[in-house]
């Protein structure tokens, strides 16, 4: 299955969302339609590879929406000539600003003229009769209806061919009414007046009411905008050009004809452009925007570096490994835009109800103008269409549509700029209700690297020891062995070749170094070739009771020395640990170690259950386990083994500098690595669903008392369109107030 991600132009409300999820869900070959009304975007999987686009497009145009089809061709090039999102929109909003401009030049003098011509002394400084004034209102409103106005009726009359309804519709309905019923009266006095009196027009209604509404789709776009912030600054992250070395010389070229291999310049102050692993030279790299860590990380020699990080104050040259859409910062983007516009399980709520809730609008107008016609004892048809046209109004469920988008928008840029990437909505919901999480121990809790923590020596130096032993070691590839060759070159102590060798499978090594017989391995090793070990025991046996890994060697048929080798904590770990306890979360640990390092490793963190001597396949059957008991699982790992957990688990947490299938296999992704971002995940899903059941409180709420209200005649329908303007604004404005909040 490919999914593609494609701008839509034109929606309006969360009605517009449910028709063209439906139109684009009907064509055969396409699953999982999903329409963001906050970034307007739809998002669709298809496995159809002839799939016709433009034949998708066309369908989706025939119901007043534009699908930028031509974008894709965009979005499958390399990321680096792909332009912020953002100004994609800016042609279409520009036409909305120059019509609302049109709007209030016009509605300003319609307004004031409407107001003053109820008072007589107004057509004594005026000059003008009434009947002179309507024609003048009805001059100046037209171009606001037509010209201002025109995209509300050119949609209502698309939607009507098509028997279905939206915001466009209600405002088009409303607006038309009052401006059709304005135009007779004015044209047709005869026809509506009664008693020959001239009948009332409501000209400024119809003008303020566009012109508000228009007004409310430029504060509304402006927030929106504000909301996409983590993108954009991800984006501008990517550096225009690069400095590579050609012939021994420094030139610069354009970023998108970097390539891999390329030895890249960087010097003080200067944005990395790709991935990398440098070979010369030595700095400290700004990662903050990556990783939300904001202490510089050192690098030298070997050392990785990642696109669109900042080089602080030292020079180095690195060889390009990824670029363009391959890239860390290219993927992270990706991860975010596809959070973005994803949709949790409250918003398909929410889209259900929109879908009945615009025709359920008209048919309460309907019966709101039928009732004022022969409730209302004075200008019945005035005051049936006046409470019409409000019910109409006020009843547009905008806010209602913009409501979770949003607050999803603003809550997955959070995480990204906090080095937490969650790949879709339903994971950040979820991740409020976790009760109990699940850690592997390797790489996960611990660094997934054995290193030399303790050097026991017998009537030898270290430095001899360590020569001696390291020497054998570095003709093995155990990890075991790899972290005493590592210790000895940490302490520049010179290696040199052994004469003969010998690996034995279970045990350990043998072999010549210098004239001199050397075992190294575990304690049978020792056993089988009679080395006497009595008078260490209490040195072993200390040891062992912490649960390191001892390795033993021996020199001519002698005990010199003991490594005590371990897999060291993250410098996190307990304190994560601590941090879920306080949030009564329980935490579990699953290793393959034997049940003696598993409690080791327990104690040291604070975990209260852990399962020792777990088969990588027994993990998943582990998550389940839990599950049946009614807990929300959260699992954390890092490994190919991890996966099936991870897929198991209610939302499954990858490290990210762990394997790439365990990061494909999890929801959510921890960029550094670092376990005090669980917390931060479950406190950025409160902060996140709150906002959202404000959000979508305010938006019921505020049509659940307006609609009535307005069906009673207590609400004037400019006022409605003012509300209905600012709703989707406060919703926005309510949302952003995340950026704030601390995780």
């Amino acid at each position: 299955m490919e999914k593609l991600t494609l701008p839509v132009e034109g929606m309006t409300c969360a009605s517009c969302v449910a028709r063209v999820e439906k139109i684009i869900g009907k064509f055969d070959g396409i699953k999982n339609v999903s329409v963001n009304l906050a970034t307007e975007q739809v998002t669709f999987e298809t496995s159809d590879e002839n799939l016709n686009l433009q034949k998708i497009a066309d369908a989706v145009q025939e119901y007043g929406y534009r699908l930028k089809i031509e974008s894709q061709s965009i979005r499958e090039s390399d990321s680096d000539s792909k332009e912020n999102p953002a100004q994609e929109k800016d042609e279409y909003f520009d036409k909305i600003r120059k019509d609302f401009l049109l709007a209030l030049f016009l509605t300003i003098p319609i307004f004031t003229i409407s107001m003053l011509a109820e008072y007589s002394f107004f057509h004594t400084v005026w000059k003008f009769s009434q009947d002179q004034t309507n024609k003048i209102l009805l001059i100046m409103t037209t171009p606001v209806i037509f010209i201002s106005g025109k995209r509300f009726y050119k949609i209502f009359w698309t939607n009507l061919k098509h028997l279905s309804a939206e915001m466009n519709s209600l405002v088009a309905i409303g607006t038309g009414a009052a401006y059709g019923y304005s135009t007779i009266a004015t044209l047709f006095p005869e026809s509506v007046s009664m008693h020959g009196s001239t009948p009332h027009v409501y000209y400024e209604t119809a003008a303020v009411i566009i012109t508000l509404i228009l007004m409310g789709k430029i504060l509304e776009h402006n927030a929106k905008r504000k909301t996409n912030t983590a993108i954009k600054k991800l984006i501008e992250l990517k550096p225009k050009s690069a400095k590579i070395i050609i012939d021994q010389k420094e030139t610069e070229i354009k970023i998108e004809e970097l390539r891999r291999d390329n030895i890249v310049v960087i010097k003080p102050g200067e944005k990395i452009p790709a991935d990398g692993v440098i070979i010369w030279g030595y700095t400290a790299v700004d990662e903050s925007m990556i990783t939300g860590e904001s202490i510089p990380v050192e690098k030298l020699i070997g050392s990785r570096v990642t696109s669109g990080t900042i080089n602080k104050n030292g020079a180095f040259h690195f060889r390009v490994t990824e670029t363009g859409d391959n890239t860390v910062l290219a993927q992270i983007i990706r991860l975010v835009e596809q959070a973005q516009s994803s949709k949790p399980p409250i918003q398909k709520l929410v889209d259900k109800i929109a879908s009945i809730f615009v025709p359920a609008v008209i048919l309460i107008a309907a019966v709101t103008f039928v009732y004022w016609i022969f409730a209302a004892e004075h200008s019945a048809f005035s005051t049936a269409l006046v409470n019409f046209v409000a019910v109409l109004i006020i009843a547009c469920p905008c806010a209602l549509g913009l409501a979770t988008p949003t607050a999803i928008i603003v809550g997955s840029g959070l995480g990204a700029s906090n080095g937490i990437l969650i790949r879709n909505g339903e994971s950040l919901e979820l991740a409020q209700k976790i009760s109990a999480v699940i850690f592997d121990k390797t790489g996960t809790l611990t660094e997934g690297k054995p290193a030399v923590t303790e050097i026991i020596t017998f009537n030898i130096s270290e430095e001899e020891l360590l020569k001696t032993t390291a020497s054998l070691e570095t003709k093995s590839g155990h990890p075991l062995a790899l972290a005493i060759v590592e210790n000895a070159n940490r302490k520049n102590i010179l290696l040199s070749n052994p004469e003969t060798f010998q690996n034995l499978t279970g045990f350990g090594l043998t072999g010549i170094v210098e004239n001199r017989a050397v075992l190294v391995g575990n304690l049978n090793l020792l056993k089988e070739y009679s080395v006497k070990t009595d008078f260490a025991k209490e040195q072993i046996t200390k040891s062992e009771a912490e649960a390191k890994t001892l390795i033993y060697a021996a020199v001519d048929g002698e005990l010199k020395g003991i490594f005590s080798i371990e897999d060291k904590l993250k410098e996190s770990s307990a304190q994560a640990i601590n941090e879920l306890k306080k949030m009564n979360i329980k935490t579990v640990m699953l290793t393959g170690d034997n049940f003696q390092t598993a409690q080791s490793i327990a104690r040291k963190t604070g975990i209260t259950e852990f399962r020792s001597g777990v088969l990588p396949d027994g993990k998943a059957s582990i998550v389940k386990e839990f599950q049946q008991k009614g807990e929300i699982v959260a699992m954390v790992g890092d490994g190919i083994n991890d996966s099936p957990a991870l897929a198991q688990s209610d939302v499954g947490i990858a490290i990210g500098t762990g394997t790439d299938v365990a990061i494909e296999t999890a929801q959510i992704t921890l960029v550094q690595g670092n376990l005090m971002s669980i917390s931060k995940i479950i406190n950025l899903s409160h902060n996140t669903i709150r906002t959202i059941k404000q959000n979508l409180f305010w938006a019921f709420v505020y049509n659940t008392i307006g609609i009535p209200l307005a069906a009673l005649g207590m609400l004037n329908p400019m006022i409605g369109a003012l509300a209905m303007s600012l709703s989707s604004v406060s919703v926005v404005s309510n949302s952003l107030r995340l950026k704030r909040k601390k995780i």
